[in-house]
């Protein structure tokens, strides 16, 4: 059988609102360029789409950590692909993520390449489920905040299906 999606947030809201961050992101960012370091699998889409509308130079660079096993987090945070220390030191860095829920994960990925000295560190995720969190963290540039609602599309997965979705929807 088939999973049932609602619509959460559509495609054009989602393009509306990544034009408004990477104006703000320019803004912030002016005469300098930035590495964006995008979370892999996930942010990709999110990373790309933002990186096209973003006018000063962006490096990309990718690291994947993962603390989910199907719809759940399991609290321990697992490094599956890093970033050499070259690519960030002294540079302005910007983490791109899907979503922030409980904290966990990118507050260890923060602190991770804090350790490597870069001249500024900042996050923008597309999503915040902020009432999920467990340890503090706040994101800097936010696409939206949502619910707790189990969420794909847009690079989200369950089981790494609906990634490719260009919505963001709600499993039910």
């Amino acid at each position: 059988m088939a999973d049932k999606i609602d619509v959460l947030i559509p495609d054009e809201k989602i393009d509306a609102r990544i034009r408004e961050l990477a104006k703000q992101i320019d803004r912030d960012y002016a005469g300098k360029s930035v590495v964006f370091l995008c979370t892999l699998k996930g942010a990709c889409f999110f990373a790309c789409e933002l990186a096209k509308r973003v006018t000063i130079p962006v490096f990309m660079e990718f690291i994947r950590a993962s603390s989910y096993s199907g719809k759940s987090s399991t609290g321990n945070v697992e490094m599956l692909v890093d970033v050499p220390v070259d690519a960030v030191e002294g540079k302005d860095v910007l983490i791109i993520e899907d979503v922030i829920d409980t904290g966990i994960t990118l507050s260890n990925v923060k602190e991770l390449i804090s350790g490597r000295n870069p001249a500024s560190l900042k996050v923008c995720s597309l999503l915040d489920k902020h009432e999920c969190r467990r340890v503090e963290f706040e994101g800097d540039y936010i696409g939206f905040t949502i619910g707790n609602d189990f969420v794909v599309g847009y690079g989200l997965d369950w089981d790494q299906k609906y990634r490719n979705l260009p919505y963001v929807g709600i499993v039910r």
